[in-house]
């Protein structure tokens, strides 16, 4: 789990508790849920199994624009997403590409870096948020 621009946190929670959390921190956030892509459950559908993976594509345009404005290209990993998943002793993760790595893999400029630093801060709020167990 050590690939570059790759952030990984263990959650306290269980996988209903952990997608039921991460929910709730992003619209506390005012994040938008674009989409919800349940791996685990196309598995299913054609006859194959996989471990509970999921990936929650979220995002605000207002955080978003500036940064595609700078470089179209980062559209390619925008908006945000999460994985949610469940490796095969039970333990569950959630697991999201820094944005500071994103920034820099597209040649973005030094003047969006104060935009990609505060996603990333979001980001590991959100899944501390998640991952935490409750108070």
């Amino acid at each position: 789990m050590n690939s570059p621009g790759l952030v990984t946190h263990i959650s306290q929670n269980g996988l209903p508790d952990t997608r039921a959390r991460l929910i709730a921190a992003l619209s506390l956030r005012g994040m938008d849920i674009i989409a919800r892509v349940d791996h685990s459950e196309a598995a299913k559908r054609v006859g194959m199994f996989l471990n509970p993976t999921e990936v929650f594509i979220f995002g605000n345009p207002r955080v978003g624009t500036p940064l595609m404005n700078a470089e179209q290209t980062i559209g390619l990993d925008l908006p945000l997403k999460i994985l949610i998943w469940q490796n095969s002793e039970g333990a569950i993760f959630l697991t999201y590409n820094d944005p500071r790595w994103l920034s820099k893999h597209h040649g973005l400029a030094l003047e969006t870096e104060s935009i990609a630093s505060a996603m990333t801060q979001a980001l590991e709020a959100i899944v501390v948020e998640a991952s935490s167990p409750p108070a």
